[in-house]
């Protein structure tokens, strides 16, 4: 029987139904012992708490507010002149953590300033990041919760995302320095991005604190066709004797429960 454990990223799956907390009611439904999302801020939090309490399921995961969506806003934390406002999110963020108990936060780097090409700003948006970052690591390390980054490809999912490669996260995090600031590996963006994941996969293992799944180029469920062989990088990953849940982050190509046979069949025990 395998030992990685899925979460279900209800951003994304259960989208049938349209409230998070009834989401969370599904993927317990569906065999999950724990969801992640993306932005949880519209939702009634204690309904979200009720659902999590009723259902024992754990919340792994949420990202710090985008900002200003309406502004182009895709986090804050290496945008040039925009620090308060990130510390702000960030305490939106802890107060959504906290209820949920959440151990894990992931620090959106955002968006290279319209105008401005990716040369222009590059050191001054690091500087930024690693600023913003290392005030993250201390305010979370009080509530014993781990600061997450994560590369997001430029090539198909958003061309002015300024962190966009595990090699340049990783060269942050060194500057950082911070143990509870740690890197997450979504397959799909690194692979869209850099390929070579299981050099990539061995060389970051140390850094990595969570993990997230789609196939490429479609971002639909693993064992769907596309470019990457799920088996064997899930066997990678337990190789390395990964303990962490690995969030389902997919859109489903139907219904979200007629595509988990891929996770079925993966869990049963082998004969």
């Amino acid at each position: 029987m395998s030992s990685l454990k899925f979460c279900a990223n209800i951003s994304w799956l259960f989208t049938e139904l349209p409230e998070f907390s009834q989401r969370l009611y599904a993927a317990a439904s569906a065999g999950f012992q724990a969801v992640e999302a993306a932005w949880l801020y519209d939702c009634d939090l204690q309904d979200l708490q009720r659902a999590r309490e009723a259902t024992g399921v754990e919340v792994i995961l949420i990202n710090t507010p985008p900002g200003d969506v309406k502004s182009g806003d895709l986090g804050l934390g290496a945008v040039p002149g925009r620090e308060e406002e990130f510390r702000q999110s960030l305490d939106l963020a802890l107060k959504f953590a906290r209820a949920l108990e959440c151990k894990r936060i992931h620090l959106m780097a955002g968006r290279i300033p319209v105008g401005l090409n990716r040369a222009e700003v590059a050191k001054e948006m690091e500087a930024i990041f690693v600023q913003n970052l290392t005030y993250a690591a201390d305010i979370l390390s009080k509530e014993g919760i781990t600061g997450m980054i994560e590369p997001i490809n430029t090539r198909i999912t958003d061309p002015r995302y300024f962190l966009d490669s595990p090699h340049q996260a990783a060269a942050i995090l060194e500057k950082v320095g911070k143990p509870n600031i740690k890197l997450q590996m979504d397959l799909f963006h690194w692979q869209i991005m850099d390929g070579n994941l299981t050099q990539n996969i061995s060389k970051y293992f140390p850094i990595i604190g969570h993990v997230q799944i789609a196939q490429v180029p479609g971002r639909n469920e693993p064992d769907s066709a596309g470019e990457l062989n799920y088996r064997y990088l899930l066997k990678t990953l337990e190789n390395h004797k990964y303990q962490g849940y690995i969030g389902c982050e997919y859109k489903p190509l139907g219904s979200t429960n007629e595509g988990l046979g891929w996770m079925q069949d993966y869990c049963k025990p082998s004969k």
